[in-house]
């Protein structure tokens, strides 16, 4: 009974700290003018580590973004948009559990 306790306990815990450093961020990306724009992003975006999550909106020109673990640098998410041919214009943080806002 003890170890089952400890067993769930320890999985609670793990959640816990997966969640709190997950983030969110919403980037507005100049030059995208097609599917293929989308396609691009989207793959270069999902291929980078800690990355769980990417919806990029041609209509809206931004992309979204949901990390896991150590997240990637708001540098490091402005160099992938520009090998990706694009420009980010701005990078918000929508969502930081280790600094709500």
């Amino acid at each position: 009974m003890i170890q089952r306790l400890m067993l769930a306990l320890f999985i609670v815990l793990l959640i816990n700290i997966q969640t709190a450093v997950a983030k969110t961020y919403e980037i507005e990306v100049h030059g995208m003018t097609c599917a293929f724009c989308v396609d691009s992003l989207q793959r270069k975006l999902t291929d980078m580590p800690s990355v769980s999550k990417v919806q990029v909106s041609l209509k809206n020109k931004k992309v979204r973004l949901e990390t896991e673990g150590d997240a990637p640098s708001i540098d490091t998410l402005k160099q992938a948009v520009l090998d990706s041919g694009f420009t980010p214009v701005k990078i918000t943080v929508l969502n930081d559990e280790n600094n709500p806002q």
